[in-house]
């Protein structure tokens, strides 16, 4: 009988373990987009540049801040409306600013309906049940977003024609340079158009955002109910009642408050290759010195671009504290669907090579750039330095001049606005180094102010 009841305490106290550790899980998941899925525990090799091909024509190391070619980027959101808060999420994500980092290339509607285009039966797995990518591909496919994006890079007009203005600012061409005619008959004509489709075009990204909103509270309250249950059968006066029932209403109250946007994004790159390109210039080209009508009609028709797939990425956003900031409930929520989808948008750039940006060095002493806190840097990542460099044929190349370290005892913390109260994950303020108006970076190097810094890790 003994044994018994030593039997049955040790299973209840098991049990009231597990409730406990999940609310330990629910409260360790705090802010700035904390990953759903297992961490890739495998990081990126380091890859050198190709060494360059032909003889180096200019190399700009007087300019203060040197020019440089960003990959484009469109971005759209799902609109659900059997998600709870969905219109605060969608107008929260269209007020939201365009990250700095990208040409802007929102082309057409930046949303669209999930029922609209919703794939039946679309999931391959249970464990991928959330998987929305058959759905947007029904929505990309059937509205031409990728003819839609290759027509804003050519900067199609109402009639249908097309010119090279676009992209020879975005390429820092000289737009004269850029003349479809000319290009046809020199060879530096062409190797600019070539560059133009490899550097610029081809870095063509749309990334897709799902967001769903969960109040914290219903999922804090479950979990003490859950805890209180396992004891229940307890007398009001056992201590093991006692400490459960104390330990879940101190977790409940730490974990009760405010607001979690999840967020999933899918990333999409343009297909821009020779064989594409040559099919356009060749068949669907329509210059405004000669417009052909049949040539608009063959570009709409076309089924020449895609947007392939990368991948996509999770995180979420748990505010917890609620302290000034959260002075009502649709600020809680605009500053949580933002602050996750700045973290998703963190993931994909490390996940996805392609989709990486670079960004300026802004100082050599101290070496630094302005990034910081907002674009997930925790101390210690690798960044390679890169040089802008112009070959005799006009094409642009970077060439890798070092490797820079982030110092994690420096690093910005840009993730409040002006006149926003820092807080942590409980809602208590937090000091900021005011000081610190850019991150710093360890290393030594022969570089100058405007040279390039990509991530390699």
């Amino acid at each position: 009988m003994e044994m018994r009841l030593q039997y049955t305490s040790i299973l209840r106290i098991s049990k009231l373990a597990l409730v406990l550790m999940l609310f330990s899980v629910f409260q360790s998941t705090q802010l700035f987009g904390q990953d759903d899925e297992e961490k890739d525990i495998k990081q990126d090799k380091h890859k050198k540049e190709n060494k360059d091909n032909g003889k180096i024509a200019a190399t700009d190391k007087k300019a203060d801040v040197v020019k440089y070619r960003r990959s484009s980027l469109h971005t759209m959101i799902i609109e659900d409306n059997k998600l709870p808060q969905g219109d605060l999420i969608l107008a929260t994500f269209n007020e939201a600013e365009f990250p700095d980092k990208y040409n802007n290339h929102t082309t057409g509607a930046k949303s669209f309906k999930l029922h609209d285009y919703y794939v039946k039966g679309q999931t391959a797995s249970k464990k991928d049940q959330n998987n929305y990518a058959p759905s947007i591909d029904n929505y990309l496919n059937k509205n031409k977003i990728a003819n839609q994006i290759v027509a804003k890079w050519f900067n199609r007009s109402d009639s249908g024609t097309f010119d090279m203005s676009l992209i020879s600012e975005r390429g820092l061409y000289d737009a004269s340079a850029q003349d479809i005619s000319l290009a046809s008959r020199t060879e530096r004509g062409e190797a600019m158009l070539a560059d133009a489709g490899e550097g610029l075009i081809g870095n063509t990204f749309v990334v897709v955002n799902y967001s769903k909103f969960v109040e914290n509270e219903p999922i804090a309250r479950a979990i003490r109910e859950t805890a209180y249950a396992v004891v229940e059968d307890q007398s009001a006066d056992s201590p093991i009642r006692m400490l459960a029932e104390k330990g879940a209403d101190r977790l409940y109250e730490k974990t009760k408050d405010g607001y979690s946007v999840w967020t999933t994004a899918y990333l999409y790159q343009l297909e821009w290759n020779d064989s594409i390109a040559s099919v356009f210039y060749q068949d669907l080209w329509n210059d405004a010195s000669a417009p052909n009508p049949a040539r608009v009609e063959a570009f709409d028709n076309s089924d020449l671009f895609h947007l392939n797939l990368l991948g996509y990425q999770k995180a979420k956003s748990i505010i917890t504290g609620l302290g000034s900031n959260a002075q009502n409930k649709e600020m809680i929520i605009k500053n949580a669907t933002l602050k996750s989808i700045n973290s998703v948008y963190n993931k994909l750039q490390k996940k996805f090579e392609p989709f990486r940006t670079k960004t300026p060095l802004f100082s050599i002493d101290p070496m630094g750039a302005k990034i910081g806190l907002k674009e997930g840097l925790e101390g210690g990542e690798r960044y390679e330095v890169l040089e802008k460099q112009i070959d005799a044929n006009g094409k642009v190349r970077w060439k890798r001049k070092g490797e820079l370290k982030v110092d994690k005892k420096k690093i910005w913390n840009n993730l409040y606005s002006a006149g926003e109260e820092a807080l942590d994950e409980d809602g208590k303020p937090i000091k900021i180094d005011e000081s610190l108006e850019f991150t710093h970076f360890k290393g030594k190097g022969r570089y100058y102010r405007g040279m390039l810094l990509r991530q390699i890790n």
